[in-house]
């Protein structure tokens, strides 16, 4: 396994398209591998996520089986001309095979937080996002035991409301984003339209192996379109 990061140039008309259209940003991730890492499920898949520190500084960062080439992403929205290849790529096997129960790490994961709801009797569900920070934090905590850790929780005398602040979890950047994506026939598009939802906040694992797992294959839906990639940051 691998973990990237490439930086990109915001300046650039195509960096900006890029950014706007995850559909498009997935299809250039995708052409970083002579062979599109696969998606069934089986095994690590290719995930990857935007983070946007800044209004100049954005970073695009991918989880991987196989080393990336993005030199078409630095003609494309990088900084050709520049002495550095304009990516970072570092083995992440010994990282995760470093994990164990106990440990402690500051974490972000971009999500798109959804739950499937019925809103007649004899209808079938419908997957809904929510839309309020409280739900979409509820929707990783629920998640939290099944993916191998735990959020943290904060002292009592560190919460600032009676409810709802109980972990150290932060959500924000919330948006709702609509694309085009087009038909595998070639002519028609389909018009698509999905929430991401930033987590920042810290973690204990309580198992390393389904850690591991929720690292390499992602958490949630909408994988393809920028969301479910978890990556670990030593507590500061």
């Amino acid at each position: 396994m691998y973990l990237t990061r490439f930086r990109v140039n915001t300046a650039r008309r195509e960096a900006r398209q890029l950014l706007g259209s995850p559909h498009r940003m997935h299809g250039a991730v995708n052409m970083s591998f002579p062979q599109s890492p696969s998606s069934d499920g089986a095994g690590p898949r290719l995930l990857w996520r935007v983070d946007h520190n800044s209004r100049a500084e954005c970073f695009l960062f991918l989880v991987s089986p196989s080393r990336p080439d993005l030199t078409h992403l630095v003609e494309q929205a990088g900084w050709p001309a520049a002495d550095q290849p304009g990516w970072q790529t570092y083995e992440y096997g010994g990282f995760l095979s470093a994990l164990s129960e106990g440990g402690t790490w500051a974490f972000r994961l971009t999500a798109n937080p959804v739950h499937n709801v019925r809103l007649k009797e004899g209808q079938p569900t419908k997957r809904t996002a929510h839309r309020t920070p409280r739900h979409q934090a509820q929707w990783l905590l629920s998640r939290q035991k099944e993916a191998g850790f735990e959020v943290v929780e904060k002292p009592v005398e560190r919460r600032l409301l009676e409810h709802g602040d109980d972990h150290e979890l932060i959500v924000r950047d919330h948006r709702d984003l609509q694309f085009g994506k087009a038909m595998n026939d070639g002519g028609r598009r389909q018009n698509v339209s999905l929430t991401r939802a930033t987590y920042d906040g810290r973690l204990r694992v309580t198992d390393a192996v389904a850690l591991r797992r929720t690292l390499t294959h992602g958490l949630g839906k909408a994988k393809a379109y920028g969301c479910g990639l978890m990556t670990l940051a030593p507590v500061r």
